[in-house]
This record gives C-alpha cells, structure tokens and sequence, in this order.
C-alpha cells in the first residue's frame, strides 16, 4: 500500500538567497489535513577525494548553526541548472586545490526528508592533483588527511558527525571491501 498527501493551499513564509520554506496545508489518506513546513533548497554536491593510499582528504571549517568546526568532505551547492558532476569538481578544486583524473557517481541521499526537499549527490575522485585552492571569500577552512581506518576510527568516535561525510566514508569502506 502506498501513501500520499495533496497540497491543498501553500503560503510562503521566507524567500532567501539559498532556501525557501512553505507552509503547505495537506488533505491525508484519511481525509484529515495537516500542515507540512517544507524547505526548498537547490540540492548539493559532496566529493570524497581518496588517493592511491586509500587516504581521504577532508575540510574543517566552522559551521554557524553547531557553532563549532565539523570535519567533512568538500561540497557545495548546486547553482541553478548545473550538472552535480561539475559543481562536485568546481567544489573539489575550489576547497582543497584538488583535480582528478576520475570521478564516480557513488549515490544520492536525502539528508533531512521530513521537512526539506534538499537531493545530495555524492562523488568519489580518484587519480588525484595538488594544486592551488581558490575558497570564497566568506569560507575558511583547513584541509586535513586520514586514512580510509582512521576515518572509519573518527566516525566511530563520534568525531566524524556530518552525514553526507559519514555516508561518503562507509560507501567507498564497502567498496574497497
């Protein structure tokens, strides 16, 4: 059996640079209605740059809204009517001054479902090249290397927190298992 739910009206509440939210009022399967906050968001790209060594290169940078810095992969977002391919490698080389010689689809994850429409695509870049980093002016961060185990550690630790990187690590574990 499947299930759905029929806007009925939709008011928006906020139109900002980056997302937008809607208060949607839905009719259930049983005839009931709700109201759903949703937000919309262009999506995002998140690359997991691995070498020859199995080592993951990562970015530290503060996020505002844990207030503390997070380890993650590189990633950004989709600008409008961009392939997720190009902005994973716009991102990749913009963050870590990384290119590589080969990138492979790994999946697609909805990080928050109940409440944003928000598509992650998620990339693994091989076959490596250092270069200059070129980040926006509003980003700071640090570019730090593990092993595939040490990441697989941190994650455990708990010190490895943010989902798409989370995601990212135990997709290529499995790979290389």
């Amino acid at each position: 059996m499947s299930f759905g739910e029929k806007t009925i009206k939709k008011t928006n509440i906020f139109d900002g640079k980056v997302i937008k939210l809607d208060l949607h009022e839905v009719l259930l399967e049983n005839g009931k209605t709700a109201e759903r906050e949703i937000i919309s968001h262009p999506g995002g790209v998140a690359v997991i740059p691995i070498n020859e060594k199995d080592e993951i290169y990562f970015v530290k940078q503060y996020r505002k809204p844990y207030d503390t810095e997070v380890l993650e992969i590189p990633a950004g977002k989709l600008e409008r009517g961009e392939e997720p391919e190009l902005c994973g490698v716009r991102e990749l080389r913009e963050e870590t001054g990384l290119t590589a010689s080969k990138v492979t689809f790994i999946t697609e994850a909805y990080p928050t479902p109940g409440y944003t429409n928000e598509r992650l695509f998620l990339y693994m870049a091989e076959g490596l090249t250092e270069g200059e980093s070129d980040v926006d002016e509003d980003e700071f961060l640090n570019v730090h290397k593990y092993s595939l185990n040490e990441a697989i550690d941190m994650i455990k630790s708990g010190e490895i927190r943010d989902a798409k990187t989370i995601i990212a690590i135990l997709y290529v574990k499995l790979l290389k298992s």
